[in-house]
C-alpha cells in the first residue's frame, strides 16, 4: 500500500561538488558534467523552497491515491486521460492561450493566484492579432 503524503518530504541537498565532478587531474570535467557555475556552488536553496517546488505534484498524487482507494483505479486513469486530451486541444492562433478546461479538471478554476492578476505580455490586447479570419487561414494553410 502506498503512502499518502499531504506535504512533500524534506529532502537532503543533492548538490554535486568539485570532488564529485573532478577528472584524474583534479580539475572539473566539463565534458561529462557541463560548464561549472559559480552561482550554483555559492547559492544554497532553502529547504522550504525545495518542498514548495514539489507541492503541486504531491497534492495531485494525494488526490489520485484517495480517488483510487475510494472509487477504484478507473477514476484516476480517466482523470489523467481527460487532462491529456484537453491539454492537446489547439487554441485559436490569434488569441492568447487560456485553457479553462485544464483549470477545471485540475480544480484551480476557483482559485485566485498571482498569475491571474499580474500584467503578463500575453494579456496585452494591443499585441493581439485583430484579423482573426486571416490568422485561421494561415494556420489552415489556405492563405498566403
Amino acid at each position: 500500500m502506498t503512502k499518502l503524503l499531504v506535504a512533500p518530504i524534506a529532502q537532503a541537498d543533492t548538490k554535486i561538488g568539485l570532488a564529485d565532478t573532478s577528472s584524474a587531474l583534479g580539475t572539473h570535467d566539463t565534458m561529462r558534467y557541463g560548464v561549472r557555475s559559480v552561482a550554483f556552488d555559492a547559492v544554497q536553496k532553502h529547504p522550504l523552497e525545495r518542498r514548495l517546488a514539489k507541492w503541486e505534484e504531491t497534492q495531485a498524487n494525494l488526490r489520485a491515491g484517495l480517488h483510487r482507494r475510494v472509487y477504484g483505479l478507473h477514476v484516476p486513469l480517466r482523470q489523467t486521460m481527460e487532462r491529456d486530451i484537453v491539454s492537446k486541444l489547439p487554441g485559436h492562433p490569434a488569441l492568447p492561450s487560456n485553457n479553462l478546461a485544464t483549470d477545471i479538471l485540475n480544480g484551480t478554476d476557483e482559485t485566485f493566484d498571482f498569475s491571474d492578476f499580474l500584467n503578463q505580455p500575453q494579456d496585452n490586447i494591443t499585441d493581439m492579432v485583430t484579423d482573426l479570419p486571416r490568422a485561421m487561414e494561415c494556420k489552415m494553410g489556405l492563405g498566403q
